[in-house]
């Protein structure tokens, strides 16, 4: 009897990396609310229905109305001892920026509605922060940490070595925008002087339009590139946050067994002539 030594590797379903149901599950926290394959972006009944506490509301949803109806998270976390202190902050910064700005004061002003900005940008992220969500880290939550502070996803997601990579990339972006503005501004102004009668400066109003076009089109770019790293960590923190519960194992077996090769399997059918059944080995590798 003929021996023949097969090596037949399985990889066991049960530790790869990127499941079936990794493609095919519902990443809305509320799937009665979703249609089809797509889920409802917002719906002011199911806000509204949250801040009666008659049911459990999306965090995206809950951070969306609030952006409109200020203290809105504050009464679904059901902290309503914070509400006078959102309005009292923002509406004071408000009401004081209009009455110095009516006075002349603009500087101050400025800050006043400054102030008021940071207030509204601070009952957003107060909102986030005390929302409780059933798993963690919770996708949503890392997503708009990372909208409203740039980094604070990655934080969130323990994943502490990203945050210098995107916060000195966005340096590096601010710091071109600021340099090429300042330039901009420069041969904008020399341009504007070396179209006027009389002018005898070194530089020429040909060569003051050129280099403020080319200042002016490299600051744009500086702009669009720090869009581009802002919009990277936010879907990075909000993948990652997806990919945390993912199984990683990296236990490799290898499993040795006997096994019986009849002339009707699909190892014999590659051999025209007929033989009796083989033995031969069976190698599973688990990785």
């Amino acid at each position: 009897m003929a021996v023949l030594f097969t090596a037949i590797f399985s990889v066991d379903a049960s530790a790869q990396v990127f499941k079936e149901q990794a493609f095919n599950q519902q990443y809305n926290d509320d799937p009665a609310s979703a249609k089809d394959s797509t889920d409802v972006l917002f719906s002011f009944k199911e806000y509204f229905g949250g801040l009666s506490h008659k049911r459990d509301i999306r965090i995206g949803t809950m951070t969306a109305g609030s952006a409109l109806f200020i203290g809105g998270s504050q009464i679904y976390n059901r902290q309503y001892w914070k509400l006078p202190i959102v309005y009292g902050t923002i509406g004071g910064s408000l009401g004081a920026g209009f009455y110095l700005n009516s006075q002349g004061k603009k500087e101050a002003a400025t800050y006043c509605f400054i102030g008021a900005g940071v207030a509204y940008w601070a009952t957003l992220m107060d909102g986030v922060i005390n929302f409780k969500p059933s798993d963690y880290p919770h996708p949503g939550k890392a997503t708009l940490y990372s909208i409203l502070l740039p980094g604070l996803g990655q934080i969130y997601n323990h994943e502490y070595w990203k945050l210098p990579v995107y916060l000195g990339l966005m340096g590096f972006a601010v710091h071109f925008y600021s340099d090429n503005r300042a330039n901009y501004e420069r041969f904008r102004d020399i341009y504007i002087e070396a179209s006027k009668p009389g002018y005898s400066g070194p530089i020429s109003a040909t060569q003051a339009q050129y280099y403020r076009d080319q200042y002016r089109r490299i600051r744009d770019y500086a702009v669009l590139g720090l869009a581009a790293i802002y919009l990277l960590q936010v879907i990075d923190a909000n993948v990652f946050s997806y990919m945390h519960n993912f199984e990683v194992d990296d236990d490799i077996a290898l499993k040795v067994a006997p096994a019986v090769i009849l002339p009707e399997n699909q190892f014999a059918s590659l051999n025209p002539v007929s033989q009796p059944a083989a033995f031969g080995l069976r190698m599973n590798l688990r990785f």
